[in-house]
């Protein structure tokens, strides 16, 4: 059952991610090996996607694009393992699914919600960062934007992961 697990999430974390999904897809069993290169593509993947929304979304001169560029790169970075601590918790989850007793599926939850704490002060901390360089409604555009698209893809990735028996 673990491994249909973790092949379900892999599979469904892997929608937005074409290099992912096919090297899940050859593999005939999901190794965590297997596991973390798909998670690491995907956020990969994720990133590239948000940027891409942002930038169209989000009218900058090229003066402001010059200044905040640089300043969403060193975002993304801090997010990264906040995204990264995330999906090993999905891992570890998959992993633990068919033994999971109590105390384990309180720990996992208790450490999903400190990392939603951690993405709220993160976006706090560089919503100030952005407003340094940028009017103070686009740095809120682009924090409305980056929220948006991470309540999107929390909404896809847990439509895929079965609740707690």
């Amino acid at each position: 059952m673990r491994t249909a697990l973790a092949s379900l999430v892999v599979v469904g974390l892997i929608g937005v991610s074409a290099t992912a999904w096919q090297q899940a897809r050859q593999a005939s069993t999901v190794s965590p090996g297997d596991i973390e290169s798909a998670l690491k593509a995907l956020r990969s993947d994720l990133q590239a996607s948000r940027a891409d929304i942002i930038a169209k979304n989000v009218a900058l001169t090229s003066e402001q694009a010059a200044k905040f560029w640089p300043v969403f790169e060193k975002y993304q970075k801090e997010q990264n393992a906040i995204m990264d601590a995330q999906m090993k918790g999905i891992q570890q989850y998959a992993e633990k699914y068919d033994s999971l007793d109590d105390a384990s599926a309180l720990s996992l939850m208790k450490a999903h919600l400190d990392r939603d704490r951690r993405m709220v002060t993160l976006r706090e901390t560089w919503l100030g960062e952005f407003q340094k360089v940028l009017p103070a409604k686009l740095a809120v555009r682009v924090i409305q934007i980056d929220r948006r698209i991470s309540l999107a893809h929390q909404v896809e990735f847990s439509s895929q992961i079965p609740l707690v028996q």
